[in-house]
């Protein structure tokens, strides 16, 4: 592999683990050379910019993503809450191994710098809502009680999702934090809070 090649990846990594921890706004270029071990010319070599590079990072997310938690593997499942009981051991297992890959995911398409909603939008804009059509034509055969608005319970439902996504990204900080009882305690915990969503809470 080229030198240049190697280095540029190198940076890449290192970089990664920087935005994880301290998000786009508060990585300066000072905590990216020095978690890199090369100096600002050398990363500005590679990158003509912070905002450069930080989204050549959330590229490399999106890759290592994709193969796991896409579209493709959502689209197997033809029950709802099938696929949120099936695909979240999967995200989970991802979020534990990879969750540097996943803060910086998460901050990029829902907490996105001012700087940077532009170029996102532009770029991923296609990729996230293909990924909400498919969660909400799943969620569309849902029988539903009269009376109950659609979209309002998905949103619901999307809400407990994410709560327990931040949950496990603020209790996990690194993969030997996780294990068996653990995870099957955190899924039997969020599929409670769906049941009383999906089953309701009044006798």
């Amino acid at each position: 592999m080229p030198l240049q090649v190697y280095d540029k990846e190198k940076i890449l990594d290192a970089c990664l683990a920087v935005f994880a921890r301290h998000g786009y706004k508060n990585a300066s270029a000072v905590m990216l050379a020095e978690a890199a071990g090369v100096s600002k010319a050398l990363i500005f070599h590679h990158f003509k910019s912070k905002k450069e590079l930080y989204l050549c990072v959330l590229d490399r997310c999106i890759e290592k993503a994709r193969v796991k938690l896409g579209i493709d593997v959502l689209s197997e499942y033809r029950d709802f809450f099938e696929a949120i009981d099936k695909y979240s051991p999967i995200k989970l297992d991802y979020l534990k191994k990879n969750p540097d890959v996943y803060k910086v995911a998460r901050e990029a398409f829902y907490a996105t710098p001012d700087e940077l909603k532009a170029a996102i939008e532009e770029k991923y804009g296609e990729l996230i809502a293909g990924k909400n059509v498919v969660w909400e034509r799943l969620f569309k055969k849902v029988p539903l009680k009269e009376g109950v608005d659609r979209w309002q319970a998905f949103e619901l439902i999307m809400i407990i999702l994410d709560h327990f996504e931040n949950i496990f990204l603020s209790e996990v900080k690194d993969e030997k934090d996780v294990d068996e009882t653990y995870s099957q305690h955190f899924l039997d915990k969020m599929n409670n809070f769906l049941n009383m969503i999906r089953y309701g809470i009044e006798r």
